[in-house]
């Protein structure tokens, strides 16, 4: 009975890198920010997202490019059609490695302030990013990741130019700025 008590104690406190972690895309955002004709900003988002972090650390975050929210549907559909281009490539893949020590070490309830680099791949294209994130145990098998302040995507590292200028055009816009912040709150649940 001895065994059995030390076993199931020290299974209790494993690090919980030892499980892999699943994206609650209910608990989870990512927005940015376009402006146009050089003073008009506009707050735009993705729906639909899945991702997870596996028992190496290593992070995954899938966005639906067909998601894109911009509160205006046909402008919705020319960002998929034109700018991202989702019948060739539907989705924007972010991928990243955490620490799962530095994680285990995150008390349920409390927060840790963190670098993360961060590589963003779409369009055929990818580019590296660096983010300064706010990790919260939000329980013992739920960890909250929110960036502290925006990463700053140019459109033009990801190949987008010609969307741009399509867009540009069709929407009669003297500009459309290619550089966007980008926001997110990422909840990951095992």
């Amino acid at each position: 009975m001895k065994s059995l008590s030390a076993t199931l104690a020290a299974l209790l406190v494993l690090p919980c890198a030892a499980l892999a972690w699943d994206l609650d895309p209910d608990g989870s955002a990512v927005s940015y920010v376009s402006m146009k004709n050089g003073s008009i900003a506009e707050a735009n988002s993705f729906s639909s997202l899945s991702g997870s972090v596996s028992d190496a650390g290593a992070v995954t975050v899938d966005i639906n490019l067909a998601s894109v929210e911009t509160g205006i549907d046909i402008r919705n559909q020319r960002v998929r059609d034109l700018l991202f281009k989702v019948d060739v490539f539907p989705k924007a893949t972010v991928t990243a490695q955490v620490d799962l020590d530095a994680l285990a070490e995150i008390a349920p309830g409390a927060s840790a302030k963190m670098e993360l680099p961060l590589t963003l791949s779409v369009n055929d294209t990818g580019s590296d990013y660096a983010s300064t994130v706010l990790v919260t145990r939000a329980g013992e098998d739920r960890v909250v990741v929110a960036s502290l302040a925006p990463v700053i995507v140019d459109a033009e590292e990801l190949d987008f130019p010609e969307g741009l200028a399509k867009l540009r055009e069709l929407a009669g816009l003297d500009s459309i700025q290619p550089v966007v912040p980008v926001s997110f709150v990422l909840s990951f649940a095992r």
